[in-house]
């Protein structure tokens, strides 16, 4: 999703220049009317705000970072981490001494990683470094080691090898024979992922750039594939992965085969006569000669043995030749591995590193093509064990999830490189464990792991796996039944995990929650969790000190859990309230009764069960008695929901919670004035302030008042009521009488819980079943009630109004499903209010204007009901079945063909005799064939009843081509949004849907089905604050600080997350931005090269942000003139985005822009016009006739028909852009004079042109005719034309401009510092939310990445 700017500097008006509330995880602010760069960006429209505020980072789990960053303190401790490498001298075997460049704080094991990767070194893993004679301990730090300095040699010096060491040798010599392999990518496994970039930039950019220094002008092919030029209707699949030459797969010859198999011998285990020579482990290794040979590896090295497949002769056979390292003994026995061992290997080294390092969470592809399977001794090895032996950090024992997760937590966290540790820690146990769950949920569900109550029947059973727990998501012994039974069950664990993710992020010492990862795999969802010590010896009811085991009929509390949770009220808006328990006694708690307290054996206070930590939603909880405000009842609301467990989003209350803090500000201030004005009348107090007229203002998106009244007479008096508010709530007795009246007034209004100040807080147990209030509570009881009453009418008259207004202006552009759901998400709308975000744009007055928003919506309504569905169906299908099944319901949903045979597994075996059903089969071997009988007809009447159910909204179509046809939608859209959703996983083909003669999908189509994990995202703070502090510093128009500052953190993402994680990537992104503008090209290609890699690896190879990235590097090479391949990447950017959306969507504009123009560019004027015209048409539909967009779209066509000497068109083109200015920007704007002097000079030309014709006519060719001038457009003036439609404005600024600027940028800083000075107070007036200024607000990529010196216009 991305955020553009207006190309031109649009006067924009003072209020427009707010912020639209909550963007980031409710860090926006509504009103940023105060925003201390507001004015500065160029004016250039209030989007440029909100650039990319969601695309760059994830959304934050929180907005309880809160903490100002860049305070002086960061600066001085910035300086611990910034030691000075030196480079050490390495001796090795064999080859010549090379010298290395290490950093004092490496531990000595990355120089080890180093040598294991290095060309010439790689071969080696089982060698010490000795430096003078000692050896260097692997886990010490470099600075630690005496007398390691600039220049120390280092000897690496060989190791007798161990069982467990040669077993790490062979599985590294198998990583290298694979390296340029793909297949662990297309498998999901290890932690692969695939990236194709390297297929458009014919390798590493930054060499060619060399190479071809002189302009690109020798002929390219510029002509795009069919089915990427406007108009075209095909959408094919298998350009999504184009084949690398590299790879092995079936269609191409063999390269680079080194060995047919290496795998371990049958004769393993060494027997003990032959352990006590040394023997370690046998091998069998087939060569590509086809010659079969045996190796013995022992504690000096490989050799070959005598041994056959059926004999056994451990001597050893001729030649008799002792290696170290297995790959040296291998060439010596076979030429042609060691011919293309070597090549492999110079291949593996010249691949970026981005390429091959890990990502820290699988991702999968949900497409891949027919691989072959190929024998591979480590894989067989792997999918057996489970691995446990080989973790490199315990040798020899399961790791104790619990303990590691808890200690990471308890590490201390004074100073950054603490904190820096801290969090590598815990980031590094989180990807681990959720890799491990991962893997034990797969296991359970296909029936490998033994339950640890195996008499009961499958649905109660549970699992420990690897000291993790396994649970699976249905309603055992009616624990839910008052919520919605096994829906209830369903959601309850993403619930729990959205609690631990929040109480995670809050940080509170002494507190501790559980690892917890939810799996979704086959129909099935699993939920992972880490074992407190000790809660399987004992039973629940003595375990709970705190919270309830029945939902609320005994309910038990503790002083300790009171005061840690009363730490995290603040931050969460949960208010610390009294309930009664069965024996009418009043109870306190700090948390909703579900929520448990269990002190473990470890001593430590663990919380769980955290699924309402947030308040219900009533929207979708009908209570009897309870009338909802009249906004609900008029969207048809409460209505029931299957479950009862609807909460609504933290970004919800804190959007909600903010939005009415200006309202009291606002009140306040508004009495402050009316007492100031009648000093002698007695000021009239805010009696009619209850709820009933408030929320008569809350009807407007928040903000829309703030922005424009702020700035006039009631700033002076919300600063007093600050002032006003401060004083009140320390207490001291200064305030006079009238003022306190205010401040009550103003907070009881609000509905704050306190009277002096502004504070409100949820009740997270109202409106629970079962739960009791006592009579004394009463009132607090009914004033929580309309709270949240209030909060359910703000969902729908504030943020969905508010998210259809961005999606018209284009604030914010959703690409596909994932986008749309993160967009929807960040305001605090769950996804069940879909169908009415579909129905407000539906009554929308620019109803074409939100097109694809209506597109994408309706694609996720379908294939989010098909999910539902589809979740059921597989439940009942055994493994045998599962190919067929899944290809099945596949045809039913997307095919054309309108009677689809399911294919039963019987088909291909019969067995003897029908064995009787067993009583505790896994949960996934259900051998039932009911899924057999659907049909296309009955699966869409299903997803319409779905639909309309769960979404509310009426689909009308019958049929898959119905829905294509009056939706717009198309079908390969539909298969990858259905298959990421389910993990589902099909071959790269071509699909015929349409075919009305055969289905589209086979059994064999199907190739794998992934599990869709759900996991906490831990976060680097430290970092973040930096690139926060740095798009600040931006944003103000200092390129060079912030440059700085964003390196910084740069450096700290890395340092916490390792090299591949998303917001590595916003961050590369945005130094590529700011390299770009500053003229450092090379730079900005080599940083843009990482974005585009990571985006491809971390977040998938057609992710709406991996298009974006392309975008952005194609921009970057056309400007280091490396046309062909800016082209190829522009071309590629487009058919992702035809393949994930389709043609007709407002980035198609500046896409179809940005090929035409370097179309125009390299003298393709017929291609250029039809991108050109395409694009125009797109800005028109979407931006409106008269929008600044659509002008300059006009300007660019008439370029390119006045480059083809076609006049006429071009003055037409150019009149109908100079309207628009004209009319938008008045004469006398320096955008209107240039579209006129391009007219007259147009006119002109034309006429030239004319006298020439007329000439011609009248003395026939003889005639003299002058040479006319038909000039090739300047790369000057079509990267210059780049910059403007991608938003890139350089503005000289004389010296003088440059003075009243920054002196106008510290002024707004100094009024933002005060604000946030009252927010450092930690009375309880610190509940506040950040000011407006606070540097959350700048979105995750600052809109200023485009200018480099802001212009103060207006």
């Amino acid at each position: 999703m991305v955020i553009k700017t207006d190309e031109l500097p649009a006067a924009a008006p003072a209020d427009s220049a707010r912020e639209h509330g909550s963007q980031a995880g409710g860090k926006g602010r509504p009103g940023a009317a105060e925003l201390p760069s507001v004015m500065l960006l160029n004016g250039d429209c209030p989007e440029s705000l909100k650039k990319e505020a969601a695309a760059a980072e994830p959304p934050r789990e929180n907005g309880l970072d809160e903490a100002g960053p860049g305070d002086e303190t960061t600066g001085q401790e910035v300086i611990v981490i910034q030691d000075t490498g030196f480079s050490v001298k390495i001796l090795a075997p064999g080859i010549e001494p090379f010298s290395l460049q290490v950093s004092p704080q490496e531990m000595v094991q990355e120089i080890h990683q180093v040598l294991m990767d290095r060309e010439d070194t790689c071969h080696r893993t089982c060698f010490s470094l000795h430096l003078d004679g000692n050896v260097l301990d692997h886990f010490s730090e470099l600075r630690s080691v005496e007398g390691l300095q600039e220049g120390s040699v280092l000897r690496v010096v060989e190791e007798p090898y161990t069982v467990r060491e040669a077993r790490i040798h062979v599985r590294h010599v198998r990583d290298l024979l694979k390296s340029l392999d793909p297949s662990d990518a297309f498998n999901g496994v290890d932690c692969n992922s695939l990236s194709f970039l390297s297929v458009f930039t014919d390798g590493d950019l930054g060499d060619s750039g060399k190479r071809k220094k002189g302009l690109e002008m020798d002929p390219i092919d510029c002509t795009p594939p069919e089915y990427i030029l406007p108009g075209s209707r095909e959408r094919p699949l298998c350009p999504l992965q184009p084949q690398n030459r590299d790879w092995k797969t079936r269609p191409l010859p063999k390269p680079l085969q080194c060995l047919k198999v290496l795998t371990m011998s049958g004769w393993n285990p060494p027997p003990g006569n032959r352990k006590m020579h040394g023997d370690l482990m046998y091998l069998f290794v087939i060569t590509a000669e086809d010659r079969q040979v045996s190796i013995t590896a022992s504690t000096r090295g490989f050799y070959l043995n005598q041994s056959t497949a059926y004999h056994f002769n451990p001597k050893p056979a001729s030649p008799r030749f002792l290696s170290h390292s297995l790959v040296e003994l291998l060439n010596q026995i076979s030429p042609t591995f060691k011919k293309n061992f070597a090549v492999l290997q110079k291949k593996r080294v010249q691949r970026h590193p981005f390429e091959r390092i890990a990502t820290p969470f699988q991702v999968y592809s949900w497409t891949a093509p027919q691989a072959e399977h190929a024998m591979d001794c480590v894989r067989a090895e792997d999918a057996y064990t489970s691995r446990l032996g080989y973790e490199e950090h315990i040798p020899g024992q399961t790791r104790d999830w619990n303990e590691e997760l808890q200690t990471t937590r308890e590490l201390p966290r004074k100073n950054l490189p603490e904190r820096l540790l801290r969090e590598r820690a815990i980031f590094k146990v989180h990807s681990d464990f959720t890799a491990a769950a991962t893997r034990g949920a797969m296991a359970v569900i296909d029936g490998n792991v033994m339950a640890i109550n195996p008499s009961e029947e499958t649905k109660m059973q549970m699992f420990i796996w690897n000291n993790i727990f396994f649970s699976l998501g249905f309603d055992v012994r009616d624990h839910y039944k008052d919520f919605g039974g096994d829906v209830a069950a369903y959601v309850a664990p993403t619930n729990d995990l959205n609690g631990v993710r929040t109480y995670n992020a809050v940080d509170v010492e002494g507190l501790y929650t559980l690892g917890t990862v939810v799996v979704d795999y086959r129909g099935y969802r699993v939920t992972a969790q880490s074992i407190i010590p000790g809660i399987l010896e004992r039973d629940q009811e003595q375990s709970v000190i705190y919270g309830s085991i029945d939902f609320g009929k005994t309910v038990v509390s503790h002083p300790r859990y009171l005061e840690l949770l009363e730490r995290t009220s603040r931050p969460l808006k949960i208010l610390r309230h009294q309930v009664l328990n069965d024996r009418d006694e009043e109870v306190e708690l700090c948390s909703s009764v579900e929520c448990k307290g269990i002190i473990g054996n470890d001593g430590r206070h663990y919380i769980l069960d955290l699924l309402r930590t947030f308040p219900p939603d009533l929207n979708f909880l009908p209570v009897p008695g309870e009338e909802l405000p009249e906004e609900c009842a008029r969207a048809g609301f409460p209505r029931a929901h299957r479950h009862k467990l609807c909460c609504l989003r933290q970004e919800l209350v804190d959007a909600f919670v903010e939005h009415r803090y200006l309202l009291f500000m606002k009140l306040a201030a508004l009495q402050l004035m009316q007492q100031n004005a009648s000093q002698l009348e007695t000021p009239s107090s805010l009696e009619n302030g209850g709820p009933s007229s408030l929320e008569s203002k809350s009807e407007d998106p928040p903000g829309q008042e703030a922005g424009s009244e702020e700035e006039g007479s009631s700033a002076s008096g919300l600063a007093k009521v600050k002032e006003l508010a401060e004083t009140i709530a320390a207490d001291d007795g200064t305030a006079d009488p009238r003022s306190r009246e205010v401040i009550r007034n103003a907070c009881k209004a609000v509905g704050s819980i306190s009277s002096t100040a502004f504070d409100i807080r949820f009740n997270p147990d109202i409106f629970s079943p079962g739960v009791r209030f006592p009579e004394s509570c009463q009132d607090e009881v009914r004033d929580q009630k309309q709270l949240l009453k209030d909060a359910a009418a703000f969902l729908l008259s504030c943020q969905i109004p508010g998210l259809v207004k961005d999606c018209m202006e284009h604030a914010v552009l959703p690409v596909d499903g994932a986008t749309l759901a993160e967009v929807m998400r960040q305001r605090g709308i769950n996804m069940r209010y879909l169908g009415k975000v579909l129905e407000l744009v539906l009554r929308s007055p620019a109803r074409h204007q939100l097109d694809h928003v209506f597109k994408i919506g309706i694609g996720e309504l379908i294939t989010r009901s098909a999910k539902h569905i589809f979740k059921t169906y597989l439940q009942g299908v055994e493994l045998s079945g599962l190919s067929a099944a899944i290809s099945h319901f596949l045809n039913c949903f997307l095919s054309s063909y309108p009677n689809p045979v399911a294919h039963l597994p019987a088909d291909e075996l019969v067995s003897k005799k029908r064995n009787k059903r067993r009583k505790n089969r896994p949960p996934g071997a259900a051998d039932n064939t009911a899924w057999a009988v659907m049909t296309p007809q009955e699966l869409w009447k299903n997803i319409c009843q779905e639909a309309k159910n769960y979404f509310d909204f009426d689909l009308e179509c019958e049929t898959v081509d119905q829905a294509v046809e009056t939706y717009g939608l198309q079908k390969i859209t539909l298969l990858r949004e259905i298959s990421l959703k389910t993990g589902i996983q099909v071959l790269l083909k071509e699909y015929s849907f349409d075919s009305r003669h055969k289905p589209a999908f086979t059994e064999e189509d199907v190739l794998n089905i992934f599990p869709v994990v759900k996991h906490v995202n831990p976060k680097a703070s430290d970092a973040f604050h930096f690139f926060q502090s740095g798009q600040a510093k931006v944003q103000q128009g200092f390129l060079k600080e912030g440059c700085e500052l964003i390196n910084e953190a740069l450096n700290l993402f890395n340092n916490v997350y390792g090299a591949m994680h998303v917001e590595t990537c916003a961050c590369l992104r945005l130094l590529a931005r700011l390299h770009y503008i500053m003229g450092d090209y090379a730079e900005a290609l080599s940083n843009q090269q990482k974005a585009v890699l990571m985006s491809e690896r971390v977040m998938g190879t057609e992710h709406p942000n991996t298009i974006q990235e392309y975008m952005h590097l194609a921009l970057y090479c056309f400007a280091s003139s490396q046309l062909s391949t800016a082209l190829s990447l522009l071309y590629r950017a487009r058919y992702l985005m035809l393949l994930v959306f389709g043609e007709d969507h407002p980035e198609m504009a500046l896409l179809d822009n940005n090929i035409g123009l370097v179309l125009h560019g390299v003298m393709e004027y017929d291609l250029s016009l039809r991108f050109l015209e395409n694009a125009l048409a797109v800005s028109t539909k979407y931006h409106g006739p008269k929008a600044l967009k659509v002008a300059l779209s006009h300007h660019l066509v008439a370029r390119v028909y006045e480059s083809k000497a076609e006049f006429r068109s071009a003055l037409q083109h150019e009149k109908e852009g100079y309207t628009i200015y004209k009319t938008q920007l008045g004469e006398d704007h320096e955008k209107t004079k240039e579209s006129s002097e391009y007219l007259k000079c147009l006119t002109q030309q034309a006429v030239a042109l004319q006298r020439t014709m007329n000439e011609i006519y009248r003395n026939g060719s003889s005639a003299n005719i002058p040479p006319l001038k038909f000039t090739a457009p300047s790369m000057a003036s079509v990267l210059e034309q780049l910059n403007v439609i991608n938003g890139i404005l350089f503005i000289p600024l004389s010296q003088k401009d440059l003075e009243n600027l920054k002196a106008e940028v510290a002024r707004r800083h100094q009024l933002q510092e005060a604000s946030r000075n009252r927010d450092r107070a930690e009375e309880p007036m610190a509940t506040e939310p950040a000011p407006a200024g606070a540097p959350g607000d700048l979105g995750s990529q600052p809109p200023a990445a485009k200018d480099p010196s802001p212009s103060v216009q207006g």
